[in-house]
């Protein structure tokens, strides 16, 4: 079994999104965890977008990274420049990657257009998980 985390700044929407997909597109191998440098909530405008997708995370919830966890992984995702910032130290084995993903919870404007921000990032990060899935055999 590999671990796999995802991480973002609060952990509330695209780390918790990004879990749910690498759950879904990730085999059996994978223990799929999502955290944060810090815990702002689970957004709940992320779990509507997602169950737009026909996938439910409203069990989910905002968590800090566990160190454990972070030093037992073979891949860590970053989803944001501050958490590949503010993550902590972990050996040069861990592969890491990084995807610049805007946080859809700093939107502004209308529930409409905050909806479709995080409709967007959800799109996004669903794209990037599949071709994830498919070469994950070349990132490790």
């Amino acid at each position: 079994m590999a671990n796999i985390y995802f991480l973002c700044t609060g952990n509330s929407a695209r780390s918790q999104m990004a879990e749910a997909f690498g759950k879904k597109y990730l085999n059996q191998n994978w223990q799929v965890q999502s955290a944060g440098v810090e815990s702002h909530g689970l957004n709940p405008l992320a779990v509507q977008v997602m169950n737009e997708a026909g996938m439910d995370i409203s069990k989910q919830y905002s968590k800090l990274i566990d160190n454990s966890f972070l030093q037992s992984c073979r891949l860590i995702v970053t989803l944001c420049g501050d958490a590949r910032d503010r993550c902590p130290m972990t050996p040069a084995s861990i592969e890491k990657i990084h995807w610049d993903i805007i946080d859809p919870a700093q939107t502004l404007g209308s529930k409409a257009e905050k909806l479709a921000v995080f409709r967007q990032v959800r799109d996004d990060i669903e794209n990037r998980m599949i071709k994830l899935s498919q070469n994950i055999g070349a990132v490790l």
